[in-house]
């Protein structure tokens, strides 16, 4: 109850103003939350599980992040507007009554520097590495190294960056 009160609260402060109330709010949630993190009030945070967002990190207007283990955001990351991040998802199982048989959780580690575009998906189970770019809409499904450029569906690098 604590938790959902307090993220509540987060939702009533002004969009992009008040980040350090914002912060307070997210740790007194159990979160660690780094110096400057900045967090957009329309951002969502649900699940049982972690969530690190190390120091400089911009989190963008109505992105998502679902936890049911850990989710671990380096320092100076931005993520864009309408991202979800989720660790859960479901062993297929072909003969029970339901083929999203089941549940199991999976990390997602962003490592720093990272900038996800607008619209991403991270799927459960994933890893970016240092100074990558994920472009807007791209779905990602497993790793992606550090200094490149990925995008589509699934994810691809397409890019290096140097």
């Amino acid at each position: 109850m604590k938790k959902a009160f307090l993220l509540f609260l987060l939702k009533l402060l002004p969009e992009t103003r008040c980040f350090s109330i914002k912060r307070s709010l997210l740790r007194l949630v159990g979160y660690e939350i780094g110096h400057d993190v900045r967090v957009c009030s329309s951002a969502r945070f649900l699940g049982a599980g972690h969530i690190i967002l190390k120091e400089g990190t911009w989190i963008g207007h109505e992105s998502m992040l679902v936890s049911t283990s850990l989710i671990s955001v380096g320092a100076k990351v931005d993520i864009a507007p309408k991202v979800y991040i989720g660790t859960g998802t479901h062993i297929v199982d072909p003969v029970g009554e339901r083929t999203a048989g089941q549940s199991i959780s999976k990390d997602v580690v962003i490592e720093d520097g990272v900038w996800i575009g607008t619209g991403s998906i991270l799927l459960p189970g994933t890893r970016i590495g240092r100074k990558s770019v994920i472009a807007a809409g791209a779905v990602v499904t497993g790793n992606i190294g550090s200094l490149c450029i990925a995008a589509g569906v699934p994810a691809k690098p397409i890019k290096n960056i140097s």
